[in-house]
């Protein structure tokens, strides 16, 4: 059996963050036991296009997929279950707010085999918590970690962000110290990202533009500030234990993410939900936006329907067969990102080519500059390239 990995999307928050442009937003219960409905007809619909394949992990991620009332959540997984093949050992994980999980609820998602959680903190300051629209505060967060543990989770993890409005080291480091001591098992550290359509785009636009040309900047760190601040990140959390094996993900006693590590490796996943992607066959699609219209063309294949579509699915939007160029690409930009980087033999496998045939010239200019290192069959890119990550993966794009 073909192994594949989920990734379900649920748009709905209790409000909307200030710097997020995800395909989220606030809607009432009725929408969200609509949309939940449309979904589990999606998965069913999708399953059937899909026969042999095995589900490794799930990932359910949002918007705030915790805001789900516990039946929804449950019903969508028990549609899982019941269209797809799940591997007994799949990791199951769901992407939490601190103030939107009870004991109740907790205890229900231990029951329907969820067994991993990310909690979003990004800091332990209440000020920035304040300033990037969040709608708990740090005793929020503690408090739901202390549900999240008592309720049995071990494999837990925490975002936080770096590069924050204001943000020093003095404010980094009680972020870092806050959540090492609480010892979750895995942390992601993002830095802030200036999106255009959203609140932080219009404040902040012109402090972005000027921190990207290494300018004086008002409320942003500037470029050289943002760089202590993820390296002080990345130094603190490996000196509490956490072993980075991403750019931005951490973890201890090795407990990676195994969803977000298929991504990187190219390992097919399917999308469902509004807005989901999927890669299948070297197949990337992506689904509809438009909520309702993903909630009627649902009800309409539940009712025996046809409905029309010139794409594969009636769900699609998009749909784009990749060349071994793309794909080759992919495997490099995607694979460099872990800190083990990727194997030749792996290589030549997909492609039945010496990655040297392909790519020979630039690993060997990288190499020279110490940006790329390679050691056992494996090729990396050094603490200097993974620095400037950006500059040197755009090296791996060929020419057309």
């Amino acid at each position: 059996m073909t192994p594949i990995e989920l990734y379900i999307h649920i748009p709905f928050c209790v409000k909307k963050c200030l710097y997020c442009d995800f395909l989220s937003g606030v809607f009432d219960e009725k929408m969200q036991r609509r949309y939940t409905a449309a979904l589990c007809t999606e998965i069913d619909y999708v399953a059937k296009q899909h026969p042999g394949c095995i589900v490794t992990t799930i990932y359910i991620g949002g918007g705030t997929p915790s805001w789900l009332s516990e039946d929804l959540m449950d019903a969508i997984l028990t549609t899982v279950k019941h269209s797809f093949k799940l591997d007994p050992l799949a990791e199951i994980s769901v992407e939490c707010n601190p103030g939107t999980l009870s004991a109740e609820k907790l205890n229900v998602y231990r029951s329907i085999g969820i067994n991993r959680l990310s909690i979003g903190l990004q800091s332990a300051n209440d000020d920035e918590l304040k300033e990037l629209g969040r709608i708990h505060d740090y005793n929020r967060f503690l408090h739901t970690y202390d549900l999240v543990r008592k309720a049995g989770f071990d494999n837990v993890n925490v975002d936080i962000m770096t590069g924050l409005p204001h943000q020093t080291i003095e404010k980094l480091e009680k972020t870092l110290s806050s959540v090492t001591m609480l010892r979750p098992e895995h942390i992601s550290a993002y830095s802030l990202i200036i999106e255009k359509g959203t609140p932080f785009y219009e404040k902040y636009k012109f402090d972005a533009v000027k921190q990207q040309a290494g300018m004086e900047t008002e409320d942003l760190p500037t470029d050289e500030e943002s760089y202590k601040l993820y390296k002080y990140t990345m130094q603190y959390l490996e000196n509490k234990g956490y072993k980075r094996y991403e750019i931005s993900n951490y973890a201890r006693n090795n407990k990676i993410c195994r969803h977000n590590v298929g991504y990187w490796d190219r390992v097919p996943y399917l999308g469902l939900g509004l807005g989901s992607a999927s890669l299948f066959h070297n197949v990337r699609t992506s689904n509809i936006r438009d909520i309702y219209k993903y909630c009627d063309i649902s009800e309409a294949i539940a009712a025996g329907k046809q409905y029309p579509s010139e794409l594969s699915s009636p769900y699609l939007e998009s749909e784009e067969q990749l060349s071994k160029k793309d794909a080759m690409e992919e495997f490099m930009f995607l694979g460099l990102r872990k800190i083990d980087g990727v194997a030749r033999s792996d290589f030549y496998q997909i492609f039945g080519l010496d990655i040297e045939a392909i790519y020979g010239p630039i690993i060997t200019a990288l190499r020279n500059q110490g940006f790329m290192d390679a050691k056992e069959g494996r090729l990396f890119l050094t603490d200097i390239g993974i620095d400037v990550s950006n500059q040197v993966l755009a090296k791996f794009l060929l020419d057309k």
